[in-house]
């Protein structure tokens, strides 16, 4: 199966898209790597720094985009994560807590001004976002809101998803390992799934296979999304890697670790590899791959 489109990439096959450094030459190669692998299009994601860095990465993303018609053949957009995250341990993940900030349209315009028309998505805290005033600011110029790493409230959630919150980044992650066991992020967005598409990092890692099935039973199938969550490892194997300055190690199993290994850090499989994964452990459907990784990520981006 080919033709996925991928929400979130923050790297591929050795190159991290969030280095301001990234080279024309190393971004085409991802991009024909991408093809190979089945993914036809992604998002390349920008993950929270100092707002400087996250302004000339999102720039320089703009430039490979703008001069190379191989380049945004494949990366339709740019998905920017942060910097209006929750700061509190667990639910940061692996983003700088010292970066992030209550959500503000001045800081908002700003990320959009580089993004230069490709800014595509723009994962929030809904709690750091008052009244959904940002939300309602970047729905109102066809920017896609997603809520993650993220302790909302349900009443915060339904405020979001009334100023266009169209979607939860990453459910299962992007929050602590123990969490009250009924009033808790992931209960509260199950609550509202009927109201809000819902991504997954389905590599058997970041949610176990069971707990993955429990929550596809729950989301209606029209508001599921895969994604990848990829990081420069992907599709390379164990070793030592970067994300945006940081070490990840990925182990034997595949797993990509922050170095303090108390947390992952983005993901190192490929949608191939999640596949075996969706319909081993899982046991979920060709029909519903397509679904998930092609036909409801593409909807969710306005192209059908």
């Amino acid at each position: 199966m080919t033709g996925f489109i991928d929400l979130q990439v923050n790297g591929y096959a050795g190159v991290d898209f969030n280095s301001e450094n990234v080279t024309r030459e190393s971004v085409v190669n991802v991009c024909r790597r991408l093809k190979t692998d089945g993914t036809d299009t992604i998002l390349a994601t920008v993950i929270t720094a100092p707002l400087a860095l996250m302004l000339k990465r999102i720039s320089r993303l703009v430039e490979l985009i703008e001069s190379s018609d191989e380049v945004a053949d494949c990366i339709r957009g740019i998905h920017v994560e942060g910097p209006f995250l929750n700061s509190a341990d667990g639910f940061i993940g692996a983003h700088p807590a010292a970066a992030a900030m209550p959500a503000d349209i001045g800081i908002t315009d700003r990320l959009l001004d580089a993004g230069r028309g490709h800014v595509r998505m723009l994962t929030l805290a809904p709690e750091m976002d008052s009244d959904a005033k940002v939300t309602s600011h970047l729905t109102a110029q066809g920017v896609v809101v997603a809520a993650g790493h993220s302790d909302a409230s349900l009443n915060d959630l339904n405020c979001g998803i009334d100023n266009g919150l169209k979607l939860f980044t990453h459910l299962g992650n992007g929050c602590p390992a123990l969490l009250p066991r009924h009033d808790n992020i992931v209960q509260r967005v199950l609550a509202v799934s009927d109201r809000l598409m819902i991504s997954f990092i389905a590599d058997g890692h970041h949610v176990p296979a069971f707990a993955l099935r429990n929550y596809l039973d729950v989301v209606p199938s029209d508001n599921v999304v895969i994604v990848t969550d990829a990081i420069s490892a992907a599709g390379l194997g164990p070793g030592t890697y970067e994300l945006s300055g940081q070490v990840v190690e990925v182990d034997v199993d595949g797993a990509a670790w922050a170095a303090c290994r108390t947390h992952y850090a983005g993901c190192a499989s490929t949608f191939h590899q999640m596949i075996q994964v969706l319909q081993g452990s899982v046991g979920v459907t060709d029909n519903q791959i397509q679904q998930w990784m092609i036909k409801n990520p593409s909807r969710l981006l306005g192209n059908q």
